[in-house]
């Protein structure tokens, strides 16, 4: 027995965006034998474009039902059968990140009609449902509403087991992973001979364009992560990638290092979001009444004033941390405590007190203006060295007198004995913005700061 789905959403990733309107078929392999659709209250405001596009309003979803009410139903209607959608991902995203938000799992072997409408009926100019159904004369009524576009789902379904002589779909489908549905272009051997290594990896499309640029630590496991609902894919993302390539970086900060300048390099259509690197907090400076310098965490905002950003409040808060260890500020200036007297690193003689008047406010704000100048100022020569692509090789870093110069991978016979020595292995890459905040975030969170000149050199 199969499910066909089809949903509509406020928006087109199911990480951010609610379920508005359901509809789902059941059919035996020759006829649908019921039916089920309801509205659906996503509990947040549906866009004007979206009411343009599936003419579902505020007002019509008003007195819908929420998803927790209507949960049980859709779980037993699709229990033990097949997922069925046009571009499945999709609609099985929103449904499994709604069960998921509930405290439940939603796990079904699927099935989807882009890839298999490819395979039955090649050659076609376009395989979304509009064009597809057009293309074999199948109609649609109410398109972009859930019943509309399930009921053309299940007539295209119906011709395509018709079409399918060897009854290989339906041989197919009692096999199926339910955990990754392939894009229905990409190769099978093209996913299975990725590697579970650190990396960045590249989608191509048809014409062997790149669209999508990524890193990971495990380049599989963050493949199948795309292809699992997890990472919330636009609609037509995946009918995109015909083909999957991929480079080793042994360590994930020159993973990081060659993402970024990918995309800039590439100007990747799925990557646009990413072409400015953000930090979601920012490190804020300002003088209290006492004319104490304060530092702070404020998420980050676009024209924020800010001495530099992290990638996420925890990164931020180590940072403020080290500068209270090693550097002696104050925990409650810097804003991680939040005593009504003095901060408690007082007590265990860690802070000189400026909080409880013991020391003298001038002086502590030189020290402010010095650590930071330090600790923000200009990188200087370092040599990061770690993991290679292989057990023998180790990769390198070069930033010398504070510029980034590139990375490169070491074979065991070279010795890396001066900065000088590694511009026989690194590959030269661009000194950008984007590249001294990834360096600064990887000093800064570096539990070990390590392999700079003078500890790599002294000996």
């Amino acid at each position: 027995m199969f499910a066909i789905v089809d949903i509509e959403t406020t928006g087109g990733f199911s990480q951010s965006h609610k379920i508005t309107e359901i509809a789902i078929l059941i059919h035996d392999g020759e006829k649908v034998v019921d039916t089920f659709e309801t509205l659906i209250h996503p509990e947040r405001y549906i866009s004007p474009h979206i009411t343009m596009l599936t003419g579902i309003s505020n007002e019509m979803v008003k007195n819908a039902p929420k998803f927790y009410e209507v949960a049980k139903e859709i779980f037993l209607l699709t229990q033990d059968k097949i997922f069925v959608a046009h571009n499945v991902n999709f609609d099985y995203s929103f449904l499994k990140q709604e069960f998921s938000q509930l405290g439940g799992e939603f796990e079904r072997k699927r099935l989807c009609t882009v890839k298999m409408a490819r395979k039955t009926f090649p050659g076609l100019k376009s395989y979304s449902l509009g064009r597809l159904c057009e293309s074999l004369g199948i109609p649609i009524h109410n398109r972009h509403r859930a019943m509309g576009d399930a009921s053309a789902t299940a007539t295209l379904f119906s011709r395509i087991i018709a079409a399918d002589e060897n009854k290989n779909i339906l041989k197919t489908a009692t096999r199926l992973n339910p955990g990754c549905t392939l894009p229905p272009s990409l190769p099978s051997e093209v996913y299975k001979n990725l590697p579970f290594a650190t990396g960045v990896y590249y989608f191509h499309d048809e014409q062997g364009k790149v669209i999508y640029v990524g890193k990971a630590k495990e380049i599989r496991k963050r493949v199948q992560q795309h292809f699992s609902g997890a990472a919330g894919a636009k609609i037509d993302f995946q009918e995109r990638i015909y083909n999957i390539t991929y480079r080793l970086t042994g360590t994930e900060l020159i993973a990081l290092l060659l993402e970024r300048n990918e995309i800039k390099r590439l100007w990747t259509f799925y990557n646009r979001m990413q072409k400015t690197l953000r930090g979601t907090h920012a490190l804020l400076e300002y003088v209290d009444g006492n004319g104490i310098r304060r530092l702070g965490l404020r998420p980050s905002k676009n024209g924020m004033q800010s001495l530099t950003t992290f990638k996420n409040f925890q990164e931020g808060r180590r940072f403020l941390q080290r500068l209270c260890d090693e550097d002696g500020l104050c925990p409650k200036c810097c804003g991680l405590q939040h005593a009504s007297g003095a901060c408690f690193d007082y007590s265990l003689h860690k802070c000189r007190g400026v909080c409880a008047g013991k020391e003298d406010k001038n002086e502590y704000n030189e020290r402010v203006g010095s650590t930071l100048a330090l600790r923000l100022g200009e990188l200087e020569t370092h040599v990061i060295m770690g993991a290679g692509r292989n057990d023998e090789e180790k990769s390198v870093v070069l930033i010398e007198q504070g510029g980034y110069k590139g990375f490169g991978f070491c074979p065991p016979e070279k010795k890396i004995e001066t900065p000088r020595d590694c511009y026989d292995v690194i590959e030269s890459y661009p000194d950008t913005p984007d590249v001294r905040k990834i360096l600064r975030w990887y000093f800064s969170s570096s539990q070990e700061v390590s392999d700079s000149l003078e500890e790599n050199f002294s000996s």
